[in-house]
């Protein structure tokens, strides 16, 4: 057999292999059944959520549970608004999550290029430190947190929420693990070498590799932040409260209204829906981006 003889499988399977490449792949009907099935499932407790907003407590406590829409939706609602203070509480979270979701995004990310590229002494031992403290429990800090606060005088105050979650160790961690990878060292050296200073290399070589893991962050930062009630029920008050802060006083009395508290709970769901309908496409889209270029 000739050396031409010879290449020529090779180069017919090369050929075949970017056929392959370049061919779109098309699911199955077993696929969109999978698919139909588990949207089904995570979609469920909220639809439940807002067919016993729509219903009667009487409705609610009745055997079999309704299965569909009643006609008390926005009476409950602006019922819950009333009872909760639920316009408050909406502005202090937002306050409270963006504020948190901007600050944890940006030291995260600084943090985390510091641990992947950059060399100094113990740096090692400041990454397990940092690691080590997802080990602890957050209960165990919020007494010394409490009293740390109280001696700052900022009792009731939103500044004690956003303080102790400027930055997390999960945050560091993430974009450190990203970075490492996504980063490549060489751009960062060429970088130098035509003269850039530190921060115009963050801003213009590191924001620019880490978008997709930073966008990533940020959505669950804010979810996370949104979602938050043990420490901001003990720092805050029911006069300058959180969503979920306002939420805890419609469990209150002596017959609680469920088909209230569904209300409120709708409400205060809501924003984080708007969010990733407004952002999930470049949250997305940032991701997909991120796995093609790993």
């Amino acid at each position: 057999m000739t050396t031409t003889e010879a290449t020529l499988p090779r180069e017919a399977g090369r050929r075949r292999g970017r056929m392959g490449a370049g061919k779109q792949l098309h699911a199955g009907p077993v696929t969109y059944l999978v698919l139909t099935v588990f949207a089904l499932v995570s979609l469920a407790p909220l639809v439940w959520t807002a067919i016993a907003a729509s219903r009667t407590d009487r409705r609610l406590a009745q055997t079999p549970p309704p299965l569909w829409f009643g006609g008390n939706l926005f009476k409950n609602l602006e019922a819950a608004w009333d009872q909760a203070g639920l316009g408050t509480a909406m502005l202090n979270s937002v306050i409270v999550a963006g504020t948190i979701t901007v600050s944890t995004v940006l030291f995260s990310t600084l943090a985390g290029f510091a641990f992947a590229k950059l060399r100094f002494r113990f740096s090692s031992v400041l990454l397990l430190l940092t690691i080590g403290t997802m080990m602890i429990p957050p209960q165990l800090a919020v007494v010394p947190l409490y009293l740390w606060m109280s001696d700052l005088g900022w009792s009731n105050q939103l500044q004690t929420v956003i303080l102790p979650s400027l930055v997390t160790a999960f945050g560091t961690f993430f974009m450190r693990q990203y970075l490492v990878q996504a980063l490549p060292t060489e751009l960062i050296e060429a970088a130098r070498v035509d003269g850039a200073s530190s921060l115009r290399i963050v801003w213009h070589v590191v924001f620019p590799a880490a978008r997709p893991a930073m966008a990533v962050l940020g959505l669950l930062t804010f979810v996370f932040a949104w979602n938050d009630f043990l420490w901001p029920i003990i720092a805050l008050t029911q006069q300058n409260p959180t969503v979920q802060v306002a939420l805890n006083s419609l469990g209150t009395g002596y017959v609680p209204d469920q088909a209230v508290i569904m209300a409120g709970a709708l409400l205060g769901t809501l924003p984080l829906l708007v969010a990733f309908l407004l952002f999930g496409k470049q949250i997305v889209g940032g991701i997909m981006q991120g796995a093609i270029k790993g």
